[in-house]
């Protein structure tokens, strides 16, 4: 088969190995190089790079809304479509232009968690199970039919980072199995989604990052997760704005006001939060690393002075 591949970030790079190895991928649509680092010089996207190392041929078009970049798509004669986190509108007239037209791998289990932060919506929400959805696309934003997909369990401590990257293997498992079956001339049956159960992943905005101790502990704990390795939660932990990269929720009654130190010791920090307590393990400072909260104690010990004793039932 003729595939075109188009995508762009970490996510994309097992799909587009299957699509190498399942096919012959005449071009790799990603988006153009982008400033990264401290010295903001042009960064190739992980796509990008995967492909060179493939020796597959590179396109970086800044839209596809143009006649010429219709033209240029058509000239490759495209059996099939396959996208991938690709961050640039598909019109309809791209859409058309395969043969098979456009499949779309997509991080959840339509139709919850349309758009663009799938992943992290659902440790955020709290879902047991997400998975991944080989979709026919068509003008809708991610509402177009299924054709193949795949469950799996959230893990109860599971982060972003941990997830994305299962379920970017899932998304090639499941891209795998339906060009197989094409090519066996078995196209996969497409499954309209349906009405009920519709949710929008909006995209991840840094400033949600920023903790409310008057939430409750539970859904505070899956921010952490969800949030880690970006944009990552922050808060304010006693006088100082610490980054927060490990935490967990303690059933706690108390009284206290949100925000206050509840214990510091070689287990965690707890703070108040507006139902039960947030532990916190790990954490980073400004312009430091990762580190314990032990380790973080040792430098700040008036705080395990001050909350020396673990309130009943922390433990």
């Amino acid at each position: 088969m003729r595939l075109v591949f188009a995508g762009t970030p970490d996510f994309a790079v097992p799909s587009l190995r299957v699509a190498a190895a399942r096919g012959e991928v005449v071009a790799v649509y990603t988006q153009p190089d982008r400033p990264a680092g401290r010295g903001r010089g042009l960064a190739a996207s992980p796509v990008k790079q995967e492909a060179m190392r493939l020796g597959l041929p590179v396109r970086q078009p800044a839209s596809l809304r143009g006649a010429d970049a219709r033209e240029a798509l058509r000239a490759l004669q495209p059996e099939l479509l396959v996208v991938v986190a690709y961050g640039l509108l598909l019109p309809s007239r791209i859409l058309d232009i395969p043969t098979f037209g456009c499949w779309n791998v997509h991080a959840s289990l339509l139709p919850r968690w349309r758009g663009a932060a799938p992943i992290q919506r659902a440790i955020e929400a709290g879902d047991a199970e997400t998975g991944v959805c080989l979709m026919q696309m068509e003008k809708g934003l991610d509402t177009g039919p299924v054709l193949l997909s795949l469950a799996t369990p959230i893990g109860e401590r599971e982060t972003g980072g941990q997830l994305h990257a299962r379920l970017a293997e899932l998304g090639a498992q499941v891209l795998g199995d339906g060009l197989a079956l094409l090519r066996a001339g078995m196209r996969p049956a497409p499954r309209p989604q349906p009405e009920d159960g519709v949710t929008y992943a909006h995209k991840l905005d840094k400033a949600e990052a920023r903790l409310d101790w008057t939430q409750p502990a539970e859904l505070l704990a899956r921010k952490v997760r969800a949030f880690d390795p970006w944009p990552v939660a922050e808060a304010d932990v006693a006088g100082e704005r610490l980054r927060i990269h490990g935490a967990i929720a303690l059933p706690l009654a108390h009284s206290a006001t949100p925000g206050t130190l509840l214990f510091a010791g070689r287990d965690g920090i707890d703070v108040a939060c507006g139902e039960g307590a947030l532990r916190i393990r790990a954490l980073q400072r400004a312009g430091g690393k990762v580190i314990t909260a032990a380790d973080y104690l040792n430098a700040r010990r008036e705080l395990r002075d001050a909350a020396a004793s673990p309130p009943a039932g922390a433990r």
